[in-house]
């Protein structure tokens, strides 16, 4: 089987990235980051949907993005909750992590090239999204351009990067959607960014818009919200 490496936070949209390779048939290297987030269960998150899909093989590598911070994911700034989400793509909120995407594709990238393989997957989204712009479909073309350039394998023409991303142009109901299709078992996946402990806090953008995506769906969400369970 071809390989390609799946980058893998464990959340809804990676989970169903990496189910799309897995239909593409690629065997599915998948890799995680922990990197000083504060949402730290995501990680466990990760192995349960890793080892559900069947990859190949499961990375979590360590960067600690603490030492910069800048974002409410990696410093003490608070997590916003219950923002109005609609054209909130207009502003970048605090929970974007600095080049966060471009230094993930980037050890990507190595992984892939050590691998000997010319795919990467990555569930970046351009609609259902939080306004971050590493998520956009000119972001990830300048970095496959980049990657092309920059590797020795790309230079000598053995192999040519694709970065693959099978969610960049749906909403969020029809990701859900399609991984229902491709057996994700989506109670295994965890999107807040803020837990309560194990439960999801249910009012950050993310679990907002998880579960505006389950209720468009016409699917009951499976995960676990810490601000129904308090109702």
């Amino acid at each position: 089987m071809r390989k390609a490496v799946c980058l893998l936070s464990g959340g809804l949209d990676s989970a169903t990235a990496l189910a799309c390779a897995r239909r593409d048939g690629f065997a599915a290297y998948a890799l995680t980051f922990d990197y000083g987030q504060r949402h730290r269960v995501e990680l466990d998150a990760a192995a349960r949907v890793a080892r559900h899909l069947g990859a190949a093989e499961h990375r979590i590598f360590r960067i600690d993005l603490r030492a910069f911070g800048g974002s409410a994911l990696t410093d003490d700034i608070a997590v916003p909750k219950d923002r109005a989400l609609a054209g909130s793509q207009a502003e970048i909120p605090v929970t974007y992590v600095p080049a966060r995407n471009t230094v993930f594709l980037s050890i990507a990238l190595a992984w892939a090239e050590v691998l000997g393989a010319s795919d990467i997957y990555i569930g970046v989204n351009a609609i259902d999204y939080s306004g971050y712009p590493d998520c956009r479909p000119e972001f990830i073309r300048a970095f496959e351009h980049m990657a092309n350039l920059a590797t020795k394998a790309g230079v000598e023409g053995r192999l040519r990067l694709q970065i693959h991303t099978p969610l960049i142009h749906l909403t969020k109901a029809e990701i859900i959607r399609l991984g229902l299709s491709l057996g994700v078992d989506y109670s295994l996946t965890h999107s807040c960014y803020d837990p309560v402990g194990e439960l999801a806090c249910g009012r950050c953008d993310s679990c907002q818009l998880r579960k505006a995506g389950f209720a468009a769906a016409g699917v009951p969400d499976p995960l676990r919200y810490a601000d129904e369970a308090a109702r």
